[in-house]
C-alpha cells in the first residue's frame, strides 16, 4: 500500500478528529407518568411500554430507623 508523501498538519487532523464526540441522549416523556426516559424503553418508573403494562415496579421499602 502506498505511504504518505507528507505529514498533514496538526490543523488538518484536528478538522478531521472534530466529529469524534459523544451525543447526549434524547430524553421522551413518559405518556403514563410524564417522566423523562429514553425512546424505545420501558419506563423505569411505572413500567409501562407503547400504553401497556410490561414490567411490575415493586415499591422501594423505606430504610428502617438507624438505632
Amino acid at each position: 500500500m502506498p505511504n504518505p508523501k507528507r505529514q498533514h498538519s496538526r490543523q488538518r487532523q484536528r478538522k478531521r478528529r472534530t466529529h469524534y464526540k459523544l451525543k447526549t441522549p434524547v430524553f421522551g416523556a413518559c405518556p403514563q407518568c410524564s417522566k423523562p426516559i429514553l425512546s424505545h424503553r420501558v419506563c423505569p418508573f411505572c413500567g409501562y411500554y407503547k400504553g401497556k403494562p410490561v414490567v411490575e415496579i415493586k415499591p422501594k421499602k423505606e430504610k428502617e430507623a438507624a438505632s
